[in-house]
């Protein structure tokens, strides 16, 4: 069982409210745009924005983060739970990732084959992750598992560069996780993890999305989380 959320009041559950006091990258789309023309220039002005951060600022928003998800009721009440190791400069989860397996929960992490072939592996706060090529997040070094385990999370953990309350995200690029969130359980939770200036009221600042993009549920920051309208 996760630490009772009545410990933690004031990383509290919002829905469908956006208040960032402090700029948001959100750059223009352009006439002769081609599709992914505009998530492409997301990318770059969000990946600059989280290379500024110090290291100072991203331990304090990995404590936060471990704070927050274990908030959500549906990470409580989970047995088993799909995540990922983060990369330099995303949200650190190496401290949520501790966490979950110190309350029992069953961790699953990717692990990406050639071709981007989708497999997951059981984590263990022991284990020593290993990164197989640049750009990859680390993975742990146990056996891959079928990607059609990914039916047997409760909650999975979405990585994100920008999210909008209606669930819309940009990822890294590659789809990776457009191809995995259709196969979850109808009774399944998605999570999309960023920081808060990546957090983008759609009223306001839609997101750009394409037919083959998957939104998700809710959004989760280092100080807050919160339902998408998705």
């Amino acid at each position: 069982m996760l630490a009772d959320a009545s410990l933690y009041p004031l990383m509290a559950h919002t829905r469908k409210t956006v208040s960032v006091p402090y700029a948001q990258p959100y750059p223009l789309a352009h006439e002769a745009d081609e599709p992914g023309d505009h998530k492409d220039r997301f990318r770059v002005a969000v990946r600059d924005a989280r290379r500024h951060r110090s290291a100072q600022r991203l331990a304090h928003a990995g404590t936060g983060l471990a704070h927050v998800v274990r908030l959500i009721c549906e990470v409580r009440e989970a047995k088993t739970v799909a995540a990922y190791a983060s990369r330099p400069g995303e949200p650190p989860t190496g401290e949520l990732l501790t966490t979950l397996c110190h309350a029992g929960v069953r961790v699953l992490l990717p692990v990406l084959g050639e071709r981007l072939a989708r497999q997951w592996a059981v984590y263990q706060p022991d284990d020593e992750l290993v990164i197989r090529a640049p750009g990859r997040p680390p993975e742990p070094p146990g056996p891959g598992l079928p990607v059609e385990t990914i039916t047997e999370a409760d909650l999975v953990l979405v990585p994100a560069l920008a999210i909008d309350t209606t669930g819309a995200r940009i990822g890294q690029g590659a789809g990776w996780y457009d191809r995995v969130l259709p196969l979850l359980r109808p009774d399944a939770m998605s999570v999309g993890i960023v920081f808060e200036p990546e957090l983008y009221d759609a009223t306001v600042h839609p997101l750009p999305q394409e037919p083959h993009d998957t939104r998700v549920r809710a959004v989760a920051t280092p100080q807050r989380w919160q339902l998408t309208d998705f």
